[in-house]
């Protein structure tokens, strides 16, 4: 509630974005898809994040100069994790993960809103997570603490695992 008043309407801030984008990918983007291909979402950005946080060069690859008022290797590695991700999500797809899956299931309602807010917060979480300091420590305090603190990144990557594995089985069409 306190986040809510502190909003500026005529001025939005990135926090406002953020929120936005999380309450629209966590909805309409989770129904839209349903809960098995979200799924293989999920599986591809956890590929892509160790391929990002382990891909060697990655500093000399991006260049020192490159700058959007964020750092030299944000846009970079924003970028390099997005082209990442969708390339992994339509092999994945296309994949015997996909098949075992079954993706022409859509699954419950409560599922896929479940793994829609579970990919939506992981991917905000990643991808800020790339910010340097100085721009992460202007976002409020309330976004700092649900997508950027340790513990909220350990939680936004556990948490689907742990959803993944509790609701492995097949679900009520």
């Amino acid at each position: 509630m306190q986040f809510l008043q502190s909003i500026n309407w005529a001025t939005p801030t990135w926090d406002l974005f953020i929120l936005i984008f999380f309450i629209v990918g966590a909805f309409l983007y989770g129904f839209s898809l349903g809960r098995d291909r979200v799924i293989v979402i999920l599986v591809s950005i956890y590929m892509a994040l160790a391929v990002i946080n382990t891909a060697p060069y990655l500093n000399v690859l991006s260049g020192k100069d490159i700058s959007i008022n964020f750092g030299p290797n944000f846009a970079f590695k924003v970028t390099l994790f997005l082209g990442v991700f969708v390339a992994l999500f339509f092999l994945l797809s296309r994949s015997a993960l996909s098949r075992a899956l079954g993706s022409d299931s859509t699954g419950s309602w409560w599922q896929v809103i479940l793994f829609s807010f579970l990919h939506t917060g992981l991917l905000i979480s990643v991808i800020l997570s790339f910010l340097p300091t100085q721009a992460a420590e202007n976002l409020l305090p309330v976004t700092q603490k649900i997508f950027i603190s340790d513990l909220a990144k350990f939680l936004w990557i556990t948490t689907p695992i742990a959803a993944m594995i509790l609701f492995k089985g097949r679900s009520e069409e």
